[in-house]
């Protein structure tokens, strides 16, 4: 008798035994949320919008073949490892989206890996670092780089295969595109070395009203952005530039942005090109010295600062020397600490 209840409760454990999900359940909450809602997508595969509740909280069910998905709030990208059974927990302070995003409940390990690689990656590669290095130092710098990576996803021996499969495939795409960016910067510094004259402008459309030269804002030290109005990231710098110019308004600094819009751009017409320019500017409220390039990308000092692609920013001292051909961007904390290095 006891046997046969031993074997009773034994198919009772099994036929209560829960049945593996056919879907994935991806729930949270996001601090400070960008949005009412976030995107998850593999590239064209696999798309769906959640909805993010006024407190942050979000959950929904996701049918979905097992792999890397994007996660996409607004304004911050990362990535989630998905798979039908997986519960998977997302929290995150979107004002500090990269430091805070973390991964809790079922089937995590991998979601937490993507997480570790970003961090990883995005401080393994110093920019402006790589920039002052001569074409020699460049080249060991890459060797040193693949070898980290080599060995970051090596240690990694519980990860799922293709994750660490495809990583390691990306990394010479990563380093060629590395190397074409940082060594066009490299050749820059060596053709406009730091400390030569800069090159000149003359007569620029001011929209404040007249024109002005490079020559007038001698005594400060400038800081240059070369833009057009049909430049996203050219944009999106706008708010961090603005930012700048507020900080440092009481500074030896001088802060000049330059439209390099022309016929080719606005259905061939300067005229076009110039009231485009005018418009953002009053749209965008933009601050600092508003200048117009006479003959946008085909301008003198253009073509003689090398410029091929937007945004560009130059910083040239109290002299008119160069101090930097491709400085740092607005929203790169490597200015403020290049230009508080300067004492400004």
């Amino acid at each position: 008798m006891k046997k046969v209840l031993m074997c009773l409760a034994g198919l009772a454990i099994i036929a209560c035994k829960q049945e593996p999900k056919d879907y994935a359940t991806f729930s949270g909450k996001i601090e400070n949320a960008n949005s009412d809602s976030l995107f998850v997508f593999q590239s064209r595969n696999y798309k769906k919008t959640i909805k993010v509740n006024e407190d942050g909280t979000f959950s929904d069910t996701l049918k979905v073949n097992p792999g890397v998905y994007g996660i996409y709030d607004g304004k911050e990208q990362a990535f989630v490892y998905l798979k039908n059974d997986a519960d998977i927990k997302l929290s995150v302070d979107a004002e500090n989206f990269r430091e805070t995003i973390k991964y809790e409940g079922k089937d995590v390990e991998n979601s937490n890996f993507l997480v570790e690689k970003a961090r990883f990656e995005s401080g393994l590669i110093d920019l402006e670092a790589l920039k002052n290095l001569d074409s020699l130092g460049f080249e060991k710098k890459l060797e040193s780089l693949k070898s980290e990576m080599m060995a970051f996803y090596d240690k990694n021996k519980n990860i799922d295969s293709s994750i660490i499969a495809t990583s390691k495939s990306q990394i010479n795409p990563m380093l060629m595109s590395l190397k074409r960016y940082v060594g066009e910067s490299i050749k820059l510094r060596s053709q406009l070395p730091k400390g030569s004259e800069s090159p000149s402008f003359k007569d620029y459309e001011n929209y404040a009203g007249g024109t002005t030269s490079l020559e007038e804002l001698k005594g400060k030290y400038v800081y240059i952005d070369v833009w057009a109005t049909w430049c996203a990231p050219c944009k999106v710098e706008i708010p961090s530039l603005k930012k700048l110019d507020e900080d440092y308004k009481d500074k030896n600094i001088t802060f000049v942005s330059i439209s390099i819009d022309d016929a080719r751009a606005h259905k061939g017409s300067m005229e076009n090109a110039n009231e485009a320019w005018k418009a953002m500017v009053a749209d965008k409220e933009l601050t600092g010295v508003q200048l117009f390039a006479p003959n946008g990308w085909q301008s003198d000092f253009i073509k003689d600062y090398k410029i091929n692609g937007i945004p560009r920013f130059i910083l040239i001292d109290p002299e008119g020397k160069i101090v930097t051909p491709d400085a740092p961007r607005p929203s790169d904390e490597q200015l403020r600490t290049l230009l508080d290095t300067l004492n400004i």
